[in-house]
């Protein structure tokens, strides 16, 4: 898996042009994370692909060519740090509460909402940690799951802006 970092001006038609450069190439998004950086004018596109190192250096290439786009990176290669958001809201009862609630302490998660019936979780941290959370809870109802795609930034001082080309 590699995690690619697109940093482009936040103009609209952006995002469209970066995800039909990955459609027109028949190459798969696994996530894809979105946002305004310190600078409101920007953007920072996250992508997480499968690919050889060949397939990855082609999609860089092609992204740092298009128009709007600043710096692009496989984040990935560098240690980094990486986070994925997710809400799950599972049914409950007073059967299943103590045990739900057990598995969120464990994982650090947090509790957002809570009903009669149901309660809405938060779970941030690594992929690895999100995967083993959605396995344990899905013993119980699970009524609906959403999570966002993963965000990463390079550990260091060193910043997407200041990559130099590899190309």
């Amino acid at each position: 898996m590699h995690i690619i970092s697109v940093l482009v001006n936040n103009h609209s038609g952006v995002l469209s042009r970066v995800v039909g450069l990955f459609s027109r190439r028949g190459y798969n998004i696994e996530s894809l994370a979105v946002g305004t950086t310190e600078q409101n004018d920007q953007s920072r596109i996250t992508l997480t692909v499968n690919g050889d190192d060949y397939v990855i250096t082609q999609i860089i290439r092609q992204l740092s060519k298009l128009y709007d786009v600043i710096k692009v990176q496989d984040v990935g290669k560098f240690p980094n740090v990486s986070r994925e958001l997710v809400l799950v809201k599972v049914e409950i009862n007073s059967n299943t509460r103590d045990d739900i609630m057990h598995i969120v302490e464990t994982f650090r998660g947090k509790v957002i909402d809570i009903s009669l019936n149901s309660i809405i979780i938060e779970i941030t941290g690594d992929s690895e940690k999100v995967e083993a959370f959605i396995k344990l809870i899905k013993q119980f109802q699970v009524r609906e799951l959403t999570r966002t795609g993963l965000i990463s930034l390079e550990r260091g001082n060193r910043i997407l802006k200041e990559y130099e080309e590899e190309f």
